[in-house]
């Protein structure tokens, strides 16, 4: 008799499981078909927070980075005062804080990606150089 239970439990835990993964997967192929249809993002994660560049660059009222080079400093002034005007402790908006914030890191990644494709070119033309360093 228990034998007959147990083997209810598994089945009845298979089937369960067996439905939530087939709608799970129909959910991410529908996201990524809408993803190669309109190429924006669905769901969002850590690393790309939504964010376009030209929405960060209209957040910042900064101009967008041309050929990987950017005013970082006039972004950061204008971040620091942006991010200060919305302190919550001074009756600012914690949400466009936060999009402040988002923006500010998204226009330095663009940098910091154009600079790490700057410096492979760069390799490639030149030929690797590997540092040699000598025991004395």
């Amino acid at each position: 008799m228990a034998h007959r239970i147990v083997t209810q439990v598994v089945v009845t835990g298979a089937r369960v499981f067996g439905r939530a993964f087939a709608e799970a997967y129909k959910q991410a192929s529908a996201a990524s078909k809408y993803q190669q249809k309109t190429g924006k993002s669905v769901g969002g994660s850590a690393a790309s927070s939504g964010l376009t560049l030209d929405e960060a660059c209209k957040i910042l009222n900064v101009k967008p980075p041309q050929a990987g080079e950017a005013n970082l400093e006039q972004t950061m002034e204008r971040f620091k005062k942006l991010f200060d005007m919305n302190d919550p402790q001074k009756g600012g908006s914690f949400y466009l804080q936060s999009k402040i914030l988002r923006a500010r890191e998204r226009i330095e990644m663009e940098v910091r990606q154009a600079e790490r494709h700057a410096a492979q070119e760069k390799e490639l033309k030149d030929g690797w150089k590997p540092k040699v360093y000598k025991d004395r």
